[in-house]
């Protein structure tokens, strides 16, 4: 389930890390309006995937149970309706607003002109990308990653070739500058969510069915009870990360730069640990749906012990290579120097995070959204907030950084509290407690 996902998540950052590319050629006004932009759309997003995660624990758990086949297109149809209204109503919001968000946030003349030519062309985009990925966690409830990756996969190809054809106006096409990049995000949407739409519709995931209105209420419900909290909790990290950049603002925009460009690197690093984190959900909601409650403990351990894993080896690759990747995302020696101070040290504790992500799509999948949501809260507003704004005002940016590593890793502890407590690891694990004496009076029980 993990595996083909890391490739689609993969080819979704590199969207951003394309956008980076090539605005930086333009100016470092561009590159900053991308620094403002990446983590607001990225809350925004939250949406589509609190949406999914609402999706695919009620499907996969209605799998899992054995719900005959109507039941679950129905459900995925009424997913679908319930996505396409909030998304819309979502995007004719961002549309009004977004000129005063981010001179609220502190983005200079220049660069919110920039922010004006890309953001309404991006609203347009984001209730196909709604629908996009609902469709893909029909697929996943289903047990179907591949054909979900590689629809993300097609999104991101069709954007990331046109991003140069728009932005720098090649074969005879406009010259665009930052509207073509949301114009080539839009285009990639599109063409993505309609051959989505056509496969589920192909395979009798989703299609017609009698008394399509019955039950439409009860579905809403079941969704929004994960859908929401999901939605919250995936938002919580990309606005707590847009008020940090704030902070990083204070110390100036060429810092707004570098940390923009490092945290799309580190969203990079973290493919595999996201890949996990959309794998392990049907595993748990069809494993739970059908009373094998062992196994989603076993693969939550599993999942849990693969993120201290693949946190050092990633933590070794951003230490040594540090330098040389900053360089190809930032556009000169001051922003460079800012995004590899942050991946050097911020790496040693992406493990955490990995943890955070996978703690929280196993709760969602379990119908326990409401914990996971208070996870990324507390992670965001108790520790990294406060205390990136505390850093930057006394000590600059290496302040900013130390918020980040002390945030990972208290999260991850939190994490592994809150999956013991919600039954998704056993009492006697040795992640919590260590290893436990059983007595023999105790071994029947």
């Amino acid at each position: 389930m993990s595996a083909p996902m890391s490739f689609g998540i993969f080819a979704v950052l590199s969207v951003g890390l394309a956008d980076a590319y090539f605005l930086g050629q333009i100016g470092g006004a561009a590159l900053a309006a991308v620094g403002f932009i990446y983590p607001v759309t990225t809350a925004i997003t939250s949406l589509s995937i609190g949406l999914s995660a609402g999706a695919n624990a009620a499907l996969s758990q209605g799998v899992g149970a054995g719900d005959d086949a109507e039941a679950t297109r129905r459900l995925g149809l009424h997913a679908i309706g319930l996505g396409l209204g909030l998304s819309l109503l979502t995007a004719a919001a961002v549309w009004l607003v977004y000129p005063w968000l981010f001179i609220a946030l502190g983005a200079g003349e220049e660069v919110s002109g920039n922010i004006a030519q890309y953001m309404p062309v991006w609203a347009m985009s984001f209730p196909f990308l709604v629908t996009m990925m609902i469709v893909n966690a029909v697929f996943r409830a289903h047990g179907d990653s591949l054909t979900s990756a590689w629809i993300m996969v097609l999104a991101a190809v069709v954007n990331v070739g046109l991003d140069p054809l728009l932005i720098f106006g090649m074969w005879g096409l406009p010259e665009l500058g930052v509207q073509g990049a949301a114009i080539a995000t839009l285009v990639g949407r599109v063409v993505a969510v309609l051959l989505a739409l056509y496969i589920a519709w192909r395979r009798g995931l989703l299609g017609w069915c009698g008394a399509l209105l019955d039950g439409l209420m009860a579905s809403i419900r079941k969704i929004l009870h994960v859908g929401l909290p999901a939605a919250f909790s995936n938002a919580i990290n990309p606005a707590g990360m847009a008020l940090v950049t704030a902070a990083v603002a204070t110390i100036g925009e060429t810092a707004v730069a570098g940390f923009g460009a490092a945290t799309r690197v580190q969203s990079m690093a973290l493919v595999p640990l996201l890949a996990l984190s959309s794998g392990i959900g049907p595993v748990i909601g069809q494993n739970w749906g059908a009373e094998e409650k062992d196994r989603s403990r076993a693969a939550t351990t599993l999942a849990f012990w693969f993120c201290v894993g693949y946190g050092a080896l990633a933590a070794v690759v951003l230490a040594v290579f540090a330098a040389p990747i900053a360089g190809v995302f930032t556009s000169g020696e001051e922003d460079m120097a800012f995004a590899a101070t942050y991946l050097r040290w911020v790496g040693f504790s992406l493990f955490g995070y990995g943890i955070l992500v996978v703690g929280n799509a196993a709760m969602n999948a379990r119908d326990k959204a409401v914990w996971s949501m208070s996870l990324s809260l507390s992670r965001i507003l108790l520790l990294y907030l406060p205390l990136a704004w505390i850093g930057a005002v006394t000590i600059g940016f290496a302040g900013v950084v130390a918020a980040a590593i002390v945030a990972n890793v208290l999260s991850a502890w939190a994490t592994l509290v809150a999956a013991k407590a919600t039954s998704l690891l056993k009492v006697e694990t040795v992640l919590i407690d260590g290893p436990r004496r059983i007595l023999p009076s105790q071994r029947h029980a």
